[in-house]
């Protein structure tokens, strides 16, 4: 099968269409839900949220690695809900998401939930740890932080 060009789509949820949405809402439930086994309640309202960005990187229709932008208060952005499909991992598809939501952030403080085995992953994209771990659903989860740069 022919390799795809990987294409990168930004939209607030009143420019997603109803296919897209469920794709990735079901990309988010297979991996967060199911994959970690983690029963909560995935639709929180925030997908709504006027100052809420939708990242994801398709590899021809299929959605491949999702991301969500968050308006906090203060100013404060907040990636959550990052994610690649388990069978494209491996292939630099979350290093790329994280490049692409750092460029919308801009010159914004910006907070993050790292699953503890990926406080690396995201320091290597300017994050620093800003608290202690604690465990969420299960999981080991440390908070991090990145401020523009000055």
């Amino acid at each position: 099968m022919p390799q795809q060009t990987i294409e990168v789509h930004t939209a607030t949820f009143a420019d997603l269409d109803t296919r897209t949405f469920h794709d990735l809402l079901k990309l988010r439930i297979d991996v967060f839900v199911v994959e970690q086994e983690c029963p909560y309640p995935e639709l929180d309202g925030r997908d709504l949220e006027p100052g809420t960005r939708h990242l994801w990187l398709t590899d021809g229709a299929v959605p491949l690695a999702y991301l969500r932008i968050l308006a906090d208060p203060g100013g404060v952005a907040r990636i959550g809900r990052v994610l690649v499909a388990p069978y494209a991992r491996g292939g630099g598809h979350a290093g790329r998401l994280m490049t692409e939501a750092l460029a919308l952030v801009g010159d914004r403080p910006c907070v993050l939930e790292a699953q503890s085995y990926l406080v690396d992953f995201y320091a290597r994209h300017g994050f620093t740890v800003s608290g202690p771990e604690y465990v969420e659903d299960g999981i080991p989860h440390t908070p991090m932080r990145r401020d523009p740069a000055r």
